[in-house]
């Protein structure tokens, strides 16, 4: 059986180790109890966190033994990691609602049976923890100078990094200290802006238990031109449902760029290798296809294969003109809303085709809303009963994004 860590490498999805000899002979002889940190800042895990559920689930499979760490408390203090401000402070009761949604979605990728993988919140040891007693046991074994060295501090030096985001190294490297105590867990896995952060938590084991754990990060989910990938016009790309449509979710991914698709079958679906190769090869109007298959493989890992195929034929419908937009997104109107007249602006927003009246307009202007089969550059639009097709309005903003108006 090819070792898990190889076909890691092979997909592109490690980008570095603090130890890949090591890590390599583990993953292949032994099994390892691994975790990966989600702080639960809002409720729903969205596309940023999909290399590391893939990344688990590759694991798993293996053998290996996921520990997904709910961050109630880190989250708390929040990570300065990517951010140029601090943070915004949640309570308490918003972190546990937040991570009671996170816990449903991760059963879609992990199976967490009888000694299978764990879910645990990190604040039930964090909370329960005393400053002066943890400054003596753990702060001694940091070096304030060393801390200002790491990117995530950095770049919050210039706009000034609050005292109690100085503490989030601290905290999250407890967390590998106490893992490994109680449950043997040898190896913490990140994406990669958590470097600093997974290589101070293993030498703060190293410190106190005289043991070697491991650090492993993950490829960062962006394009060609090396931006984040899983962001709209509209917002961030969310795994929930409701927050983000099994439409939308499989026509962002139908959309993406040639040179990305490849990539893509790699790190987000279970394709073999080999038919991500073959799918990656085709050119031109046939690199649609692999889209298609990105599209459908990943909306059916999160949304399940009926909504998969769902999503399937309202964009098969909608691009081809077909007639059957029965599973095509939208909303429903009252008949006699549309009677009255509802400005175009207005009715873009509802539909969930922009995010602000604002960006209509920006839309509207540059030629890019499409009433049925009319482009409508005209700020002050009213949709009325004139726009009714078979009981459907149709609004498209430019050529990838529909939404259908039922009239009842």
């Amino acid at each position: 059986m090819a070792n898990v860590f190889d076909m890691l490498v092979e997909r592109g999805l490690i980008q570095q180790t603090t130890n890949e000899e090591e890590i390599r002979r583990l993953l292949g002889n032994e099994q390892v109890t691994f975790y990966v940190g989600f702080d639960p800042t809002a409720d729903s895990l969205h596309v940023g966190h999909f290399l590391a559920l893939t990344i688990m689930s590759h694991l798993q499979q293996a053998g290996h033994r996921p520990i997904v760490i709910l961050g109630g408390g880190t989250a708390m203090v929040g990570d300065p990691t990517g951010k140029t401000d601090m943070r915004k402070m949640l309570t308490r009761e918003q972190i546990q609602h937040n991570a009671e949604r996170f816990k449903e979605q991760f059963s879609k990728f992990l199976d967490f049976g009888e000694g299978k993988a764990l879910m645990i919140d990190n604040y039930d040891w964090l909370g329960n923890l005393k400053y002066i007693d943890f400054l003596r046991d753990i702060g001694k074994h940091f070096s304030v100078n060393r801390m200002l060295t790491a990117e995530c501090f950095k770049s919050r030096l210039e706009k000034g990094l609050s005292f109690i985001e100085f503490n989030y190294m601290l905290m999250q490297s407890y967390d590998f200290l106490y893992l490994f105590q109680k449950y043997n867990c040898t190896l913490q896995v990140g994406g990669d802006d958590q470097w600093s952060n997974i290589i101070n938590g293993a030498d703060l084991v190293r410190r106190i238990e005289s043991k070697e754990t491991f650090g492993m990060t993950i490829t960062l989910l962006t394009t060609s031109e090396g931006k984040k990938m899983g962001k709209t016009e509209s917002g961030a790309i969310w795994l929930d449902p409701a927050k983000t449509s099994p439409y939308e979710f499989y026509q962002y991914w139908r959309n993406v760029e040639d040179n990305d698709v490849e990539r893509c079958l790699a790190y987000l679906t279970l394709l073999p290798m080999d038919e991500v190769r073959k799918l990656g090869t085709l050119k031109d109007e046939k690199i649609n296809e692999a889209k298609k298959v990105l599209a459908f493989e990943l909306t059916k890992r999160v949304h399940g294969e009926d909504e998969a195929k769902k999503a399937e034929q309202a964009s098969t419908a909608l691009f081809s003109g077909a007639n059957n937009l029965s599973n095509a997104p939208g909303i429903q109107v009252p008949s006699s809303e549309i009677a009255k007249g509802i400005p175009l602006l207005d009715l873009m927003v509802m539909a969930n085709l922009v995010p602000s009246k604002s960006e209509a307009r920006r839309v509207v202007q540059q030629g890019g809303a499409i009433v049925n089969d009319n482009a409508v550059n005209d700020i002050g639009y009213i949709v009325d009963s004139k726009d009714i097709k078979d009981g459907l309005i149709l609004l498209k903003r430019g050529k990838k994004s529909f939404s259908k108006i039922e009239v009842r």
